[in-house]
């Protein structure tokens, strides 16, 4: 059981960071064999650059969702939410239109991660 003294201390120990929110922008086309090969290649280099800011480590978490909802990924940014905007207006599906952003600031504890979940 987690006490309060516990939850206050962690508390403390949070760090800030930026959830990144991609949604279906103007132009986008959803995965899957009807997609459109111009939106395929820039998602590509969008898959690309974000693999690059993973290896940066401004982005280490990278969540992309393809379940058909307007929403396209979700990511967590190790920069304020300013900075996370400025890199995304760089990026390639973002500038053609394809996907829009929503950046949000927030916090989380030391050495979260994600387990994998078996299915």
């Amino acid at each position: 059981m987690v006490t309060d003294e516990a939850l206050r201390e962690w508390l403390n120990q949070t760090s800030p960071y930026t959830v990144l929110i991609l949604k279906a922008g103007p132009l986008y086309s959803p995965p899957g064999p009807d997609r459109d090969p111009r939106v395929a290649a820039i998602i590509w280099k969008h898959g690309k650059r974000n693999m690059s800011l993973r290896v940066a480590g401004l982005m280490p978490l990278i969540c992309p969702i393809a379940d058909g909802s307007d929403y396209a990924g979700v990511s967590v940014m190790t920069v304020t939410p300013d900075e996370a905007a400025e890199i995304m207006a760089a990026d390639p599906a973002v500038q053609a239109g394809v996907l829009i952003f929503e950046t949000h600031p927030t916090r989380s504890f030391p050495e979260s991660s994600l387990p994998a979940i078996s299915e």
